[in-house]
């Protein structure tokens, strides 16, 4: 069945728009697709142009960290589902402080609960600043007080929280500071603690309305499964499926029958995991792998080990060919004053996870390019150092020709 309503394309920066019109999609209206500034208009009509799924009340164009944006139909059902179960796991609705794009379910679903608490959100305008976030906070006039993040933005928030005891005291009165998209270093933790900052890790995504699984915990009705490997979630806040793409959701969206006669419907998260005492623990993403040696080396943990050093917390490991092992890791870092030498990361590395783990070298870079929702954009980072490496080979031949250049210069005049 496809929907009655066709899908709104709403502007972001229309805020009241937007509110009102998500409003009336969460109560059966008609569809809702957010629209950031200077998204190309004719992605937005081919999503336009999709038949929709019954029951869609909110389509979210993912961010494509990999390349490939995806259009994801969420019903009313599964976004209403997903704020009551954010705020029962967090102690009860509260006001939310909206610093992250409102066109992705990070942000929008802060509007969802919003709406779901009858709280009006408060927005955080601009490039990230943690002092203006903070006195964004001083005058949320409510009992509770929520805010979602991204790592980037949280270890900025605890930079200043620990040289300025203002800021941890208004970074210690939220009730709970989400922090989610990627995974949380330990030392990232540990900074938290030592603050007395509500920190709670969110894992989620696009296709379940956002976070699910809170400290390694579902929340609501979510259920977490392991096979082969791969994360596997199910609960009233699936999604509907990908818009315009039936074969990729009858792979991402599987249905099982239980052993009572009960069909189940899974999303396939791509991402590796584990279940320990019931806690699930991501270890990285299932094609972020590299065989090294005949070795095969997962690149997210490559990540997770030098994160841990200091200055090292924006890393990002990829492969590059190597003439010997076939491939090796190589890692991309901001440049940092203070930071750990990469001798040190890289005994570190070698020692936990083997030599086929070991990185060739490291870039530097001034700022490493993001998507909307705070993740690296590796597409973006991969052709950057692509032209970097064309580069160097230019200059590699310039030197070499110039050499003998002078060598036949100096033979003419004789």
């Amino acid at each position: 069945m496809t929907s009655q309503h066709r899908l709104r394309a709403i502007p972001t920066e229309d805020r009241a728009w937007l509110l009102a019109a998500l409003a009336d999609a969460l109560e059966g209206g008609a569809p809702v697709l957010p629209v950031a500034d200077g998204v190309n208009s004719a992605e937005v009509e081919r999503i336009l142009e999709q038949p929709l799924p019954a029951e869609t009340a909110l389509v979210i164009r993912t961010s494509g960290s990999s390349g490939v944006p995806k259009a994801v139909a969420l019903s009313a059902k599964a976004l209403k589902s997903s704020a009551e179960a954010t705020h029962e796991a967090l102690g009860g609705p509260g006001g939310w402080l909206v610093a992250l794009p409102i066109h992705l379910i990070s942000g929008l679903q802060m509007l969802v609960r919003s709406a779901a608490s009858g709280i009006d959100p408060v927005f955080v305008d601009g490039p990230f600043d943690p002092e203006k976030l903070l006195h964004a906070a001083e005058g949320m006039n409510v009992g509770r007080r929520y805010v979602s993040l991204v790592p980037v933005q949280f270890a900025r928030l605890l930079d200043l929280a620990e040289s300025d005891e203002e800021a941890a005291d208004a970074l210690r009165r939220f009730d709970a500071v989400l922090v989610g998209g990627q995974q949380i270093s330990l030392a990232l933790r540990q900074r938290a603690h030592e603050l007395g900052v509500a920190l709670k890790r969110s894992y989620g995504m696009t296709e379940t309305s956002g976070g699910c699984v809170y400290d390694g915990v579902e929340i609501g009705d979510t259920r977490v499964r392991i096979r082969g490997g791969e994360v596997q979630l199910a609960g009233s806040a699936l999604a509907l499926g990908y818009l315009g793409d039936p074969e990729l959701t009858a792979t991402s969206f599987i249905e099982e029958t239980d052993r009572n006669g009960e069909l189940n419907r899974w999303y396939r998260t791509g991402d590796a995991g584990e279940l320990l005492g019931g806690m699930l623990t991501v270890t990285g993403r299932l094609d972020r792998v590299l065989v090294s040696g005949g070795v095969n080396v997962s690149l997210d943990q490559i990540e997770q080990v030098a994160r841990e050093f200091a200055g090292w917390e924006t890393t990002i490991a990829l492969a590059t060919e190597h003439p010997e092992w076939g491939e090796r890791p190589m890692l991309v870092v901001e440049t940092r004053e203070g930071s750990v030498p990469f001798d040190e990361v890289r005994a570190a590395i070698r020692e936990k996870l083997g030599p086929a783990a070991t990185p060739e070298w490291v870039t530097e870079s001034q700022e490493i390019p993001r998507l909307p929702g705070g993740k690296p954009d590796l597409v973006a980072v991969e052709e950057w150092l692509r032209q970097l490496r064309a580069s160097f080979r230019e200059t590699r031949a310039a030197q070499v020709a110039q050499p003998a250049r002078l060598n036949a210069d100096s033979k003419d005049t004789k």
